[in-house]
C-alpha cells in the first residue's frame, strides 16, 4: 500500500492545480473591481461608502441582514434539533440509523427547483400564519443543509465512544441535559463547528429557493444590484467569500482549542 501513495511532486502538482482552480476566478473578479476604464483605481471600492450611492446598495444591506438572520436560525436548527436527534439515534435506536441516514441524505439528490415545488404550498400556509418574512426560509434551508451537517456531525460521533461517555455520566447521576451539554457536546465540538460553518456557507450562497419563494436574501439582492452596478455585485461577492474564509479560520481555531481541552 505504501507504494501506491502519490509522491511529493504529485501532491504538489495536484495542490497547485486545485489552488489555481479556485484562485483564478477570484483574482479575475478582484482585478475587475479595480478596473476604471483603461486604468486601475479604488474608485469602485470607495463607492461603497459614498452616500450618493446608498440607495443603490440598499437592497444588498437588506439582503445581507436577512441572510445573516437566516444563518443564525439555520445553525440553531442544526445544533438544537439535528444534533440531539443524531445522538439519540446512535445511543438508543442504532437499528434506525440506516433509515435515518437515508432520510437525512435524501435532500442531496433532490434539485432545489423540485424542492421548491413541494415547499410552495407549505409556504403559502406559513405566510398566512407566520408572515412572509425572510426568516421563514430557515425551514427550507434547514432541509437543504441536512446532508452536509449530518456528515460533519456523524464523523465526530463515530470518532468518540459516545455510549461509554453517556453511560459513565449517567452512572454518576448526571441528567440527560447535562450529558448532552457538558459531556457529549464538548467531545463533538469539531463536528458541530464544521456543521455550523457549512450551514452558514449554504445560507449565504443559496439563490434558487429564495428567488422562487420571492424572499430577499444576499444572492437575490446581488442579482438586482448587478443590473445597476456590476462592480458592486462583484465587490460584495468577494466580501462574502472573505467573511466565510475568516469564519472558517475562527471555527478551525476554536475546534483545535476545544480538542486540546477535552483530550485527556
Amino acid at each position: 500500500m505504501k507504494g501506491l501513495a502519490p509522491s511529493a511532486l504529485t501532491r504538489w502538482i495536484i495542490g497547485i492545480l486545485v489552488g489555481l482552480f479556485f484562485a483564478v476566478p477570484l483574482l479575475s473578479t478582484l482585478i475587475y473591481t479595480f478596473r476604471d476604464g483603461d486604468s486601475f483605481s479604488l474608485v469602485h471600492w470607495a463607492g461603497l461608502i459614498d452616500p450618493a450611492k446608498a440607495a443603490t446598495y440598499a437592497p444588498i444591506w437588506t439582503g445581507l441582514g436577512n441572510s445573516l438572520l437566516l444563518a443564525v436560525v439555520t445553525v440553531a436548527i442544526v445544533l438544537f434539533l439535528l444534533a440531539p436527534t443524531m445522538i439519540l439515534v446512535n445511543l438508543r435506536f442504532p437499528r434506525l440509523r440506516p433509515a435515518f441516514e437515508f432520510g437525512v441524505l435524501l435532500p442531496l439528490s433532490i434539485p432545489a427547483i423540485v424542492l421548491v415545488v413541494g415547499l410552495a404550498p407549505i409556504y403559502l400556509q406559513i405566510g398566512r400564519t407566520l408572515g412572509t418574512g425572510a426568516w421563514t426560509l430557515a425551514f427550507a434551508y434547514g432541509i437543504t443543509v441536512l446532508p452536509f451537517a449530518y456528515r460533519s456531525i456523524q464523523a465526530s460521533i463515530d470518532a468518540v465512544p459516545l455510549r461509554v461517555l453517556a453511560e459513565a455520566a449517567r452512572s454518576l447521576g448526571a441528567g440527560w441535559p447535562t450529558v448532552l451539554l457538558r459531556v457529549l457536546a464538548p467531545n463533538l465540538r469539531q463536528g458541530l463547528l464544521a456543521a455550523s460553518l457549512i450551514s452558514v456557507a449554504v445560507v449565504l450562497g443559496e439563490f434558487t429557493i429564495a428567488s422562487l419563494l420571492n424572499r430577499q436574501v444576499l444572492q437575490t439582492a446581488l442579482l438586482v444590484v448587478n443590473k445597476i452596478d456590476g462592480y458592486a455585485a462583484a465587490m460584495f461577492t468577494l466580501l462574502a467569500l472573505a467573511f466565510c474564509f475568516l469564519l472558517l479560520l475562527v471555527i478551525g481555531r476554536l475546534g483545535r482549542t476545544g480538542s486540546r481541552r477535552t483530550t485527556p
